[in-house]
């Protein structure tokens, strides 16, 4: 095989590809990009932008683009879910800044796909490319399509998701499990902040369940994360249609700002949360996985799409500092395996802390979070500090800055 990567073929078009397309452009690499949908589009949802993923962006030159769509909450806070008591309160607005030089920002998915999307060149998207699977040989990777044509690089990067088929192909098809949570989403149309959903990330926190809210579209709508335990399976997918009388169903009792805002819901949708394990091992030989193709999370501390943006700019960092191929995937692995496998579990255990079934469960655990915020506001409730000072650009210090893809 070759040894050192110049060409790149990338499987999945989603927020992970898109980014990694974007980033290998900036430092010279031949890329080619391949979706299996007609075109690109996100579901209908919002999405929050840690500080440890906008660093990325800004690195990649496309901070403004995505202010200019953004909103900025003015903190992340901790609510009862019957009282509407705060728990917690973690400053964010200014302090996000301050403490890990980037903002937190929270985004519609469709945008924040745009802000990678609309960069790249038109001539190196494919679309309607079914990825059936791929092999190597000693010219190196070759993904194969559905259609019947097949592609050739140097590299071939998986970013095909929860259910990838270059993953099953390397490491053999397991399905992921079940965890017994359901969630539902939502984006409501406002026109402005309003006085039942405050200008922050609201987590409450309730027996079996709890409700993310958030502002998106700059301020103009309100995106709906309702997570809720059941003990029957519930589709993967995330367009599966409900209704807001399901969701308004599952949460009998909650604070009326919720139901409120849950009964202006017009489409909804449903999907059932599955998890992985963490993997001891992402590449064959130039073959290798990125986003959720490798590192499937749950979405409790909003950080599938921030470790995807992070994979890709620090594989693209890492192909462009070491010629040696093996020594380069080496290098990504060593540098993101621990940090994503971190977040997996972390995620997963959140699943536990924020869904306490008893009064008193609840009580000691928000003692808690009270507590310590005294004396750390930063590492109180969701305690995400060590998630949000992470800095990707640290690995590509040493590579050329970014350049306009288009220039």
């Amino acid at each position: 095989m070759k040894t050192t990567i110049k060409t790149v073929g990338i499987v999945g078009g989603g927020i992970g590809g898109a980014a990694l397309a974007v980033s290998l452009l900036q430092l010279g690499f031949a890329v080619q990009l391949f979706e299996r949908a007609d075109r690109f589009g996100e579901v209908g949802a919002g999405i929050q932008m840690t500080p440890n993923a906008v660093k990325v962006i800004k690195a990649l030159g496309l901070f403004d683009t995505l202010m200019a769509k953004g909103f900025l909450p003015n903190a992340v806070v901790g609510r009862n879910w019957k009282t509407g008591k705060e728990n917690f309160r973690i400053p964010l607005k200014g302090s996000c800044e301050t403490l890990y030089d980037a903002p937190y920002v929270h985004i519609h998915r469709a945008d924040l796909h745009a802000l990678f999307a609309d960069t790249l060149p038109g001539d190196i998207t494919h679309f309607n490319k079914l990825c059936t699977g791929v092999r190597q040989d000693e010219s190196g990777a070759t993904a194969v399509f559905a259609d019947g044509t097949e592609f050739t690089a140097d590299l071939i990067v998986g970013a095909d998701g929860v259910r990838s088929v270059v993953r099953a192909q390397l490491f053999g098809s397991q399905d992921p499990k079940f965890t017994g949570h359901m969630c539902y989403r939502a984006v409501v149309p406002v026109g402005g902040v309003v006085d039942y959903v405050s200008p922050d990330s609201s987590f409450w926190m309730g027996p079996n369940g709890h409700v993310v809210t958030y502002y998106v579209n700059g301020g103009s709508a309100v995106n709906i994360v309702a997570v809720s335990e059941t003990k029957s399976w519930v589709e993967e997918s995330w367009n599966a249609k409900s209704s807001k009388e399901e969701m308004l169903a599952r949460f009998p009792g909650w604070h009326p700002n919720l139901i409120k805002l849950f009964s202006n819901a017009d489409e909804v949708f449903r999907w059932g949360l599955f998890d992985r394990d963490p993997m001891e091992n992402w590449t064959r030989g130039r073959v290798t996985l990125l986003g959720d193709a490798a590192h499937p999370m749950l979405p409790f501390l909003s950080q599938g799409a921030a470790m995807a943006i992070e994979d890709g700019f620090v594989l693209a960092s890492a192909l462009a500092q070491q010629p040696d191929a093996d020594k380069a995937l080496a290098a990504y692995e060593a540098e993101r395996r621990p940090r994503t496998s971190r977040v997996q579990l972390e995620a997963r255990e959140r699943g536990r802390t924020y869904h306490l079934p008893t009064p008193w469960a609840q009580f000691k655990r928000d003692l808690d979070y009270r507590l310590r915020a005294i004396f750390s506001p930063q590492t109180t409730g969701i305690k995400t500090d060590w998630v949000y000072e992470y800095d990707a650009r640290r690995f590509g210090n040493s590579v050329t800055p970014p350049r306009a893809v288009n220039a």
